[in-house]
C-alpha cells in the first residue's frame, strides 16, 4: 500500500514539473536568443556593417548556433543579413506575413521604434518538425538596423 502511495505521489509530482520544464526550456532559449543579439549588436557597433553582416551571414561562424542565428533588417524592411537563409538577403520583406496573416516585419520595426528592444511572437514553418510552429524573436535596434534572433517554442 505504501509503495502504491509513493508511486502515486511520484507521478503526480512529475506531472506538475513537466510544464515547468517546458518553461525552463523556453527561458534557456530566450536567454540564448538575447545573448546572441546582444553579442551581434556590440559587434555591429564595433566593426561596422560590412564586416558584421559578413560575420552574421557565415553559417559556420560565431553568430549561427544550432537553431539560433542572427538576421538584420533595415528601417525600410529590407533583409540585409541572414545567418540561415542567404537567398533572402537583399529582399524587401516588409509585407511578409506569418501563417496567421500578421505582418511580422512591420511589427518588428514598430516594436523597436517605440523602444530599443522587444519580443515578437508569430507563427512560422519549423524546418525540424515540418509544421507551422510558434516562434518568438528577440530584437534590438542599432541605429537604422534591427537585429533579431528567434526560436521555436515547440521544440526542445
Amino acid at each position: 500500500m505504501l509503495k502504491k502511495t509513493l508511486l502515486g505521489i511520484f507521478f503526480a509530482f512529475t506531472a506538475l514539473l513537466s510544464p515547468m520544464s517546458a518553461y525552463a526550456a523556453d527561458d534557456n532559449k530566450s536567454n540564448e536568443a538575447i545573448n546572441l543579439v546582444k553579442k551581434a549588436a556590440a559587434y555591429l557597433k564595433e566593426n561596422g556593417t560590412e564586416k558584421s553582416f559578413s560575420a552574421f551571414n557565415d553559417p559556420k561562424g560565431e553568430f549561427v548556433k544550432n537553431e539560433f542565428y542572427i538576421f538584420v533588417i533595415n528601417q525600410q524592411g529590407k533583409m540585409v543579413s541572414h545567418g540561415n537563409l542567404p537567398k533572402i538577403i537583399g529582399k524587401d520583406v516588409i509585407d511578409m506575413k506569418d501563417a496567421d496573416g500578421k505582418y511580422l516585419f512591420k511589427e518588428m520595426l514598430a516594436a523597436t521604434n517605440s523602444k530599443n528592444s522587444a519580443w515578437v511572437n508569430y507563427k512560422w514553418p519549423n524546418p525540424s518538425t515540418k509544421r507551422i510552429g510558434d516562434k518568438s524573436t528577440y530584437l534590438e535596434r542599432v541605429g537604422e538596423y534591427v537585429i533579431g534572433c528567434g526560436f521555436y517554442k515547440d521544440t526542445m
